[in-house]
């Protein structure tokens, strides 16, 4: 639960999405989320704790990038995160991550508790040419 990982974590699927020739700009919101999701997790999940864990999960099946995050903390109650598109909140520094990410991924999940979120993204495939084999 180190947020010196993140940006190693993320390469690393970066470098999957690639490899498997997935669209530039799904790669660009599937990185987006899934670093702020982890952010979050070491930051309001497990409160920096450096002995508290994060598990990832992520695969990429057919056409869905499918991610899970979980800590250990309490969890929190998605539909009390104040809407950061309301005037009030306009100014408000941070508060932004959980709309991002249910704009840019197709479905999201959180479980029960409130301390894991499951993303999934319907990507796209440049693999080019022509598709009869």
């Amino acid at each position: 639960s180190d947020i010196k990982y993140i940006r190693s974590i993320s390469c690393e699927v970066e470098n999957l999405l690639r490899n498997k020739k997935v669209d530039e700009s799904d790669i660009f919101d599937i990185r987006l989320c899934f670093e702020e999701a982890l952010k979050n997790a070491i930051i309001h999940g497990n409160k920096f704790n450096k002995k508290s864990y994060v598990f990832i999960s992520y695969a990429l099946k057919g056409n869905e990038f499918i991610i899970e995050i979980e800590d250990e903390g309490a969890g929190f109650v998605p539909a009390e995160v104040p809407d950061p598109t309301k005037e009030e909140n306009l100014l408000v520094s941070g508060g932004r991550g959980v709309f991002l990410i249910h704009k840019l991924m197709d479905e999201v999940k959180y479980n029960a508790k409130g301390n894991k979120i499951t993303m999934i993204k319907h990507i796209n495939n440049n693999k080019g040419g022509s598709n009869a084999n």
